[in-house]
């Protein structure tokens, strides 16, 4: 048992069980992605209230618990069955059980995303704690990216136990020297920090929300502030790319804010994984 928990990168068996586990885990996802932005705004609704001198708007019980998931459009409670991931997606031909309402896809991508990166990760670092912890890290970066592709906007009970958990995996120096890492933290926050105010000089408003900043803080706790460059780089290249993709194929309005948060994401998981490649390739390119 020992030896299946703790397996060195690699191996088969822990790498299958990681990707069950990443689909099970990835359906509680599509939970947190679509209630804890609606329960941060249920919250902030009662505290205008109660500011306010008003009645709670929101009485009911609202969390990743309750009440149980339902169609939105009948109201039909979703079965045990019919809550397998991606599995009952395919077996119910993507509709609602009770009113045949589409089902969007995206609840089984996410699930699979999730089952592959926790594949990926155990594969990559083993089945120890480093594994174990590279899967909650993946698992909290896919949670982000795809709120604030909704919401744009990075949830503090998301980006602080990103932070936190970096912090605790490299006390014994997991992925970087506990040094680097504290540094890392501070060196990512105060890197967005400092291009948001001198965008704020210049245009008289915050190009980025915290959300960002904190993001940034919770990679550089977990890889270093070595490989806070890479990140930033690789996060603001894809970015641009993107960004006038949108405005020249979508009519993406140049005022219209597009969420960083994404970006900063997959830079992070390309360093997590090929991060010695990455700043090798750069000294490369800068040396004259």
């Amino acid at each position: 048992m020992q030896e299946f928990l703790f397996a060195a990168p690699g191996a088969l068996g822990p790498t299958l069980v990681a990707a069950v586990l990443g689909l099970l885990l990835g359906s509680f996802l599509n939970v947190v992605i679509y209630r804890m932005p609606k329960m941060m705004q249920r919250e902030f609704d009662n505290a205008c209230a109660d500011n306010c001198g008003k009645q709670p708007v929101h009485t009911d019980t609202f969390n990743l618990s309750v009440p149980r998931s339902a169609c939105p459009c009948c109201g039909h409670k979703i079965s045990a069955l019919e809550n397998i991931p991606v599995i009952s997606y395919l077996a119910l031909r993507g509709k609602c059980r009770g009113c045949k309402a589409r089902i969007s896809p995206r609840y089984p991508i996410i699930e699979a995303i999730a089952g592959a990166l926790s594949a990926l990760m155990i594969w990559t670092f083993g089945s120890g704690w480093g594994g174990m912890a590279a899967m909650a890290f993946v698992l909290l970066l896919l949670a982000m990216t795809f709120i604030d592709l909704d919401t744009m906007f990075l949830p503090d009970d998301l980006t602080y136990p990103l932070l936190w958990l970096g912090l605790l995996i490299n006390l014994n120096g997991t992925f970087t020297p506990l040094r680097d890492a504290v540094i890392g933290a501070v060196a990512g926050y105060m890197a967005l920090w400092s291009v948001n105010m001198l965008y704020k000089l210049v245009r008289k408003r915050d190009g980025m929300g915290g959300g960002d900043l904190k993001l940034l803080a919770g990679l550089g706790a977990w890889m270093g502030w070595q490989m806070l460059p890479a990140i930033i780089l690789l996060s603001s290249a894809v970015g641009a790319l993107v960004g006038i993709a949108m405005i020249v194929f979508r009519n993406h309005g140049r005022e219209q804010p597009i969420p960083f948060g994404p970006y900063l994401t997959g830079a992070g998981l390309l360093a997590m994984l090929y991060g010695p490649e990455i700043t090798s390739t750069m000294q490369r390119f800068l040396q004259p």
